[in-house]
């Protein structure tokens, strides 16, 4: 990987001037923390070649104590194969994607199946709930924990959609071109063998 430490600052700075700004009292405290704010945005402009208005539109819009986002991803299984949804760059991933916020993990990753690959699924098993900054290149500017089920197909078909082009099943080695800021084989693997496993311990970071 590259290295990222100018993002991680960054982030770090964000995180404590979002912090000072919903929790601060002092008139000139709040001022302090708007400036770090802005340096924050600034450095992640600099260090992305995105302009400063985008950066504070994606990195600076929240407000309150900041906390990492939820995605989820799907692991659905047949004859030994695992599902794939292939994305509009034409690069594949595991069905799934961000939580809503009035969802729950489990009907969130069940929702993301159905709309990506047209199937009705019910999770049944947690595999993983994993760091991503520790597994993906290139680094967010924000945090995600993403967390991986194993789920069962109940019936459906694959419909195009605005999201995914085609999809398919795939063995470990015959994997198609990989979005890896989303789905890394390390990541399928660990799906293999957590289908594979008679008492899965889930993992963590």
């Amino acid at each position: 990987m590259r290295d990222n430490r100018w993002l991680d600052w960054a982030v770090e700075l964000q995180s404590i001037a979002q912090a000072g700004l919903y929790y601060g009292k002092d008139v000139f405290d709040i001022q302090r923390f708007e400036r770090v704010r802005e340096i924050a945005a600034e450095m992640v402009s600099e260090g992305s070649g995105l302009p400063v208005e985008k950066v504070k539109d994606l990195f600076c819009c929240e407000t309150g104590y900041q906390t990492p986002k939820i995605g989820c991803r799907a692991a659905v299984f047949e004859d030994g194969k695992i599902l794939m949804v292939q994305e509009s760059d034409g690069r594949w991933t595991l069905p799934g994607g961000w939580v809503d916020v009035y969802s729950s993990v489990k009907e969130g990753v069940e929702k993301e199946v159905w709309e990506e690959a047209g199937l009705k699924v019910t999770a049944e098993k947690l595999i993983a709930l994993l760091d991503w900054k520790k597994y993906c290149d290139p680094p967010r500017a924000y945090g995600i924990c993403t967390v991986f089920f194993h789920c069962k197909a109940l019936g459906g078909e694959f419909k195009q959609n605005i999201e995914t082009l085609s999809s398919g099943y795939f063995s470990l080695d015959e994997l198609p071109p990989l979005d890896e800021g989303k789905t890394t084989r390390e990541h399928i693997q660990m799906c293999f063998e957590a289908k594979d496993a008679e008492n899965w311990e889930p993992l963590f970071d």
